[in-house]
């Protein structure tokens, strides 16, 4: 199908003057609006002016200029059909071949520091996506146009055609627009539902998720799965979503799950820290007065699985620690900043990737909602966010915590929520030194941090993600030296687990919160 009259009206000018002339060349006839009109005529480019077009002028400061039958019509006609030829013949309308036109820019608009809700709605587009649905649904006659980054396949398709654009890519111009006004409608609909306190809050009747690809990936968790990473608009939270790489080889689909792990746990300490993950559990996580002392303490505490896994920490990476770092091998290392030695020391290493994440180091601000996918729907629930407030706290035992203990405890709580559930969780001097992670029962994820633990387990604290439903683990952390014991309580055999902690000498304390993980 040969293009023998365009409408072009952008807020967007990214080579406007460049498509024009290239059109103009073809011999295709101009139509435009407003500023775009403008810009054209000075470029000194032959254009027809909209209002003499539909013989009506652009009305309410511009809120009306292309919403007229002369405009739509030409657009709408079905080429083939000889009623509607007719039909345009008879009222003087031609038919518009080619539709070009990107949307008020709404996003810039709200990106705006202290702006008005007056300017936000100003800024909505009304007959823009009005035309591109019109050009897009009839694709069969009407080439339409979203993204100046498409001009220059346009031009080159009708250079070699001699003035035509297939049917094939019509169509696939017409999908790109859908795309489009679908995306640019989300963001207002989100945003108004946002800044005015929607009537169902955070959890509305639908809901619109607005993504955008980041990155194609290699593949997926395996070889045999295509994957990409998508990030959501307008997030200031640190995230692996706003990490910049500095170094290394391209993150893969694994990498993007463990690093969002070791972000997530490190956000929650607010001491030096140093968190080590694999598989998305917390291999080690210390804190301590120095970061290099942070980390020699998750490092021993699983010297093992740290081997190829994810290094987080929550102060600027210094050399000192990046030496130490880099005497293994692993995947990641992210940081809220590096030192310049510090980077030096690790880009030694050529596929080691390294994120800066600014921002880290702070407590969490913001609130967001927490998604699993499942075949056919969505789990939506707030994240797991909530910090435990010590003076909440219920000691159940004869035997109350010492002060290093509840220190300990604490600690232990917040790398429990981390841990995949059944998780049971060994800490000693705010380093953890077991984690018993996603077993089917409780004892079994005990029993395999008492056996990381070791010796080191005597006068350890212990953290459960939710209540003990028999006392085996009270038993067991007897028999391992445990000091104390965390937990949410709850069980209607609680008294079991008091009685057997009183029994054994250990302090227990219940949370009233549970931690699953799944």
């Amino acid at each position: 199908m040969k293009i023998k009259r365009a409408l072009i009206s952008v807020s967007d000018k990214t080579g406007l003057e460049e498509l024009a002339k290239g059109l103009k060349e073809l011999g295709v006839e101009i139509i435009s609006t407003g500023g775009t009109y403008k810009q054209l005529k000075e470029a000194g480019i032959e254009v027809t002016y909209i209002s003499d077009v539909t013989k009506f002028p652009e009305i309410l400061d511009g809120r009306v200029k292309t919403l007229h039958p002369a405009i739509h019509g030409g657009i709408l006609a079905i080429r083939s059909n000889e009623k509607h030829k007719e039909e345009l013949s008879m009222l003087g309308i031609e038919p518009i071949d080619m539709v070009v036109v990107n949307l008020y820019p709404f996003e810039a608009t709200i990106a705006k520091e202290g702006v008005s809700l007056e300017e936000v709605i100003e800024n909505i587009d009304i007959g823009g996506p009005t035309m591109i649905r019109s050009a897009a649904k009839n694709s069969k006659d009407v080439a339409v146009v979203v993204d100046p980054s498409m001009y220059s396949n346009i031009l080159k398709e009708m250079r070699e055609s001699g003035g035509a654009l297939s049917e094939a890519s019509r169509m696939n111009l017409a999908i790109a627009a859908f795309k489009a006004t679908a995306r640019y409608d989300s963001i207002i609909s989100s945003y108004l539902e946002k800044r005015l306190g929607a009537k169902n809050g955070k959890f509305p009747e639908s809901l619109v998720i607005q993504l955008e690809k980041a990155q194609d990936l290699r593949y997926g968790e395996n070889p045999h799965q295509e994957a990409s990473f998508y990030k959501e608009l307008y997030l200031n939270e640190p995230s692996i979503a706003t990490a910049q790489q500095l170094h290394g080889k391209e993150l893969s689909f694994n990498n993007i799950n463990d690093a969002n792990a070791a972000i997530e746990m490190v956000k929650d300490f607010d001491e030096t820290t140093v968190v080590a993950v694999k598989h998305t559990n917390p291999c080690g996580l210390a804190s301590a007065d120095t970061l290099l002392n942070a980390y020699n303490k998750a490092y021993e505490s699983d010297p093992v699985s740290i081997f190829g896994g994810i290094i987080a920490v929550n102060r600027e990476l210094d050399a000192a620690t990046a030496k130490a770092i880099s005497s293994i091998f692993v995947e990641i290392v992210i940081a809220p900043d590096f030192q310049e030695e510090a980077l030096e020391v690790l880009k030694a290493k050529k596929n080691l990737r390294l994120l800066r994440i600014p921002g880290l180091g702070e407590r969490r601000t913001s609130q967001y909602l927490d998604m699993k996918r499942v075949l056919g729907g969505m789990l939506i629930q707030d994240a797991d966010t909530m910090y435990l407030d010590p003076s909440e706290l219920q000691v159940v035992t004869d035997k109350k915590p010492t002060d290093n203990e509840m220190r300990d405890l604490l600690f232990a709580w917040k790398v429990v929520k981390h841990v995949k559930s059944n998780a049971i969780v060994v800490v000693k001097d705010n380093a953890t030194i077991g984690v018993g992670a996603g077993q089917m029962n409780r004892i079994n994820s005990a029993r395999l941090a008492f056996e990381q633990a070791g010796e080191k387990s005597k006068g350890a604290v212990l953290a459960s993600d939710a209540f003990f439903p028999f006392p085996d683990v009270v038993e067991a952390a007897g028999e391992a030296g445990i000091s104390a014991i965390i937990q949410p309580g709850g069980s209607i055999r609680d008294d079991e687990s008091i009685k057997a902690a009183n029994a054994l000498g250990i302090a227990m304390v219940f949370t009233g919160m549970r931690h699953f993980k799944h």
